[in-house]
């Protein structure tokens, strides 16, 4: 409906506006209940895991630009590239991270979060503080729409799956679950991964729609954002 209506110019160019960050919080959001609802675990860093896919995105998209003619090609494999950084990253700081619990774990990836957006900061790649302006708009509703319907399927199959009853396991009692043999830090590890990976997607619709991008944008109250969400 949405989509039609655009397509007639019924909606106001604020509506159009509104329709691909909709689309890419629900990415964030979903992939983020992964680690916070169902895995149990409190993260305050997943504008952390955005912001590297959203730079990651843009600048893979801006290369591809001579060499690939047609704009959703381009812009999946952006996407790619950026969810394979996210998702690095985030089994990076996992390893380590996912050892901890509760409130050391929530301050842990607080201080993950704010690291990344420093490093940023200082990155002349993205250019610094000031970040990237005159992205192109490849982003759309269309395609904003597709990639959160895949979000959604691929983690509520996670979530019925083998893996997802183990995480759900853990969530609810970890000394029982390792005494039935269950690899709790790998399921954790899983869960953060799946997330990171997802929250770079969110990040490439998020920078290609806006057409500017600021390290500043994804500071703490990003993450606050997306929690309260969940």
């Amino acid at each position: 409906i949405a989509q039609s209506l655009s397509m007639l110019g019924m909606l106001s160019s604020a509506w159009k506006g509104y329709l691909v960050p909709i689309c890419a919080y629900i990415v964030l959001a979903v992939s983020l209940n992964l680690l916070v609802g169902i895995c149990g675990e409190l993260s305050l860093g997943h504008a952390g895991f955005m912001s590297i896919g959203a730079f990651t995105g843009v600048i893979t998209a801006v290369a591809l630009a001579p060499v690939i003619e047609s704009v959703p090609a381009r812009l999946a494999l952006a996407m790619v590239v950026a969810a394979a950084f996210s998702g690095a990253a985030g089994f990076a700081i996992g390893i380590p991270v996912l050892r901890l619990r509760g409130d050391y774990l929530a301050i842990v990836t607080l201080a993950f979060g704010e690291i990344i957006r420093s490093i940023l900061n200082n990155l002349t790649l993205v250019g610094g503080s000031g970040g990237l302006n005159g992205i192109p708009k490849y982003s759309n509703y269309a395609i904003a729409y597709v990639v959160m319907i895949v979000t959604i399927i691929v983690i509520a199959n996670l979530v019925k799956s083998r893996h997802g009853r183990a995480i759900c396991s853990i969530r609810d009692n970890v000394i029982a679950s390792e005494s039935m043999g269950i690899p709790v830090i790998y399921y954790k590890l899983l869960a953060f991964v799946v997330a990171a990976f997802f929250a770079g997607v969110a990040g490439v619709l998020y920078g290609h729609n806006l057409g500017i991008l600021k390290p500043s944008t994804f500071d703490f109250n990003k993450s606050i954002e997306i929690l309260v969400m969940v």
